[in-house]
């Protein structure tokens, strides 16, 4: 037999313990104890990154088409210069492994693009500009 003293989610157990192949006679019940005090754990806070500033506007450079979610740029699916229709396919983004296609909130022409594949961006960060 062993004594063996177990802690489990912060409760320390006192326990007795029959060694296998030994004698076969019951174990004698072991006494309760009393949990032995436990330090509360000391929680850290850890401050969470900064989202990566979009680059800021060239004057003029026209309507945002802003990301409705926090993800990761997957593809852009028109090059700037392009002119696009109101509910055309612009980009796509992936957040919790499903991909969402950004669209053209208006007719326009993208002017020029904030982000690229593979980059991490922020709900309601600037993705591109329509002219």
């Amino acid at each position: 037999m062993k004594q063996l003293r177990i802690t489990v989610a912060g409760q320390t157990f006192d326990v007795t313990v029959e060694t296998l192949g030994g004698s076969t006679a019951a174990p004698a019940p072991a006494p309760v104890a009393a949990p032995a005090p436990v330090a509360a754990p000391v929680v850290v806070p850890v401050a969470a990154p900064a989202p990566a500033a979009a680059p800021a506007p060239a004057a003029g450079a026209g309507t945002p088409i802003q990301s409705p979610l926090a993800g990761k740029v997957v593809s852009l699916d028109v090059k700037p210069g392009t002119a696009v229709k109101e509910g055309d396919q612009v980009l796509t983004l992936e957040a919790m492994k499903m991909n969402t296609v950004i669209y053209a909130p208006a007719n326009g022409t993208v002017t020029s693009f904030c982000v690229a594949p593979g980059d991490t961006v922020a709900e309601n960060q600037p993705l591109a500009y329509l002219g």
